[in-house]
């Protein structure tokens, strides 16, 4: 393995921007605390400015975590950063993160700025931040949609300002995974000091492409990923951290990255996350989806009893999950057998001869067939043979 891949984690920023998603101080602590063990490098407490309960929740989290950068939000905005530097200041590794958007539509329709006052304001603010804090992250709001050019004159400004990480946000999941990879290619050709500093991504899901996005940027010199856990966020989402480390993991051979997440831990953040924003996780959810360990298919069942890896490419241990094998109209007499002997029905082959076309009976009308169903249908047989031999 050539490089580490950390990961960001702005579940509790950019996730509690998920329309209905509102933690509590206490909610967000726990969850901090979680991200910290599961291995995320920083932890993007909150945005200070917004509200006083944001600026505590940050204050509460830099008192607690012990491990992982704390980073406050801010604009490009004196009062913002002041108050992002004050709520971290507590933190054993404070973080602030400073961002201004870049392209032609914010510039002309939310920022009403010229390509030199953005240039100016980034110069001055970074520079007063890195004063303050040692660890500096900038972000070209909109970076995707900015002409390249001015792009790599804003993160260059920022660089020379002192930023230590620049981050670039696809930030309405516009881009494909090519032109994604080739903006951090345009920039490692044309910002000088490109090696001095860190280079994340952050993705959006609006096109469905946030996680291929990602490691896309990995793939073209990204050595940190921002994202959140079950993928919660503004409109579609941010690419899923659980999801990002997982395929980092398993095709480590395509990607030469290792990463400090804690997979097996995978699953358990994901329900706690799921609990405290009250948006249950959908059951074909990559990694963490109860489907997604589960197969019903007479084929499917058949090859995974043989051997698993016929159609698993990750043991679900490895993420904290459990494989099943859900019984329905689909499903094989291999899987039905394999059932019928984890709960005590001592049956052979020859004997599923008769029993198989009954449970494919009963499936028919059925979505999944239950353990109680199971024992119910054999003590129908059962009966039926004594009554046949009496």
């Amino acid at each position: 393995m050539t490089q580490q891949i950390t990961f960001y984690d702005t579940t509790l920023r950019d996730g509690e921007q998920t329309i209905g998603v509102n933690f509590s101080i206490e909610d967000k602590v726990a969850i901090a605390m979680a991200l910290e063990a599961y291995g995320v490098s920083a932890i993007e407490a909150g945005f200070p400015a917004a509200s006083q309960k944001d600026f505590d929740a940050v204050v509460k989290i830099a008192q607690t975590i012990t491990q992982a950068k704390v980073v406050g939000l801010a604009r490009l905005v004196r009062s913002d950063i002041d108050q992002a530097i004050q709520a971290t200041r507590m933190a054993k590794c404070p973080a602030i993160h400073l961002f201004i958007a870049t392209s032609p539509v914010h510039r002309d329709y939310k920022l009403h700025m010229t390509p030199d006052e953005i240039i100016a304001a980034i110069t001055k603010e970074v520079t007063y931040a890195r004063q303050l804090v040692p660890d500096v992250i900038f972000s070209p709001e909109d970076a995707t949609r900015t002409e390249l050019p001015f792009l790599a004159s804003a993160v260059q400004a920022a660089i020379a300002a002192g930023a230590t990480m620049i981050n670039i946000p696809d930030t309405v999941g516009y881009d494909t995974p090519e032109e994604y990879g080739a903006v951090f290619d345009y920039l490692q050709a044309h910002v000088a000091g490109y090696e001095r500093v860190g280079w994340s991504t952050h993705t959006h899901n609006d096109l469905g492409m946030a996680t291929a996005n990602a490691l896309m940027g990995v793939a073209h010199g990204a050595n940190e990923i921002q994202g959140t856990i079950n993928g919660i966020g503004e409109r579609a989402g941010n690419v899923d951290v659980i999801e990002a480390a997982a395929a980092l993991y398993v095709r480590q051979r395509a990607f030469e990255r290792q990463t400090p997440i804690q997979l097996p831990q995978s699953k358990a953040i994901s329900d706690l996350v799921a609990h405290a924003t009250h948006m249950p996780v959908a059951r074909n959810k990559p990694i963490v989806g109860c489907n997604a360990f589960a197969h019903e298919s007479g084929i499917h069942q058949d090859g995974y009893l043989k051997h698993p890896a016929t159609y698993e490419i990750l043991k679900p241990e490895m993420v904290g999950a459990k494989a099943s094998l859900p019984l329905g109209k689909l499903s094989g007499s291999h899987a039905v057998m394999q059932k019928l002997t984890a709960l005590g029905f001592p049956v052979t082959r020859e004997m599923m001869a008769t029993i198989f076309p009954t449970f494919k009976q009963l499936a028919e009308v059925t979505d999944i067939v239950s353990d109680q169903q199971i024992q119910a249908m054999m003590q129908e047989i059962f009966q039926k043979e004594m009554v046949g031999k009496s």
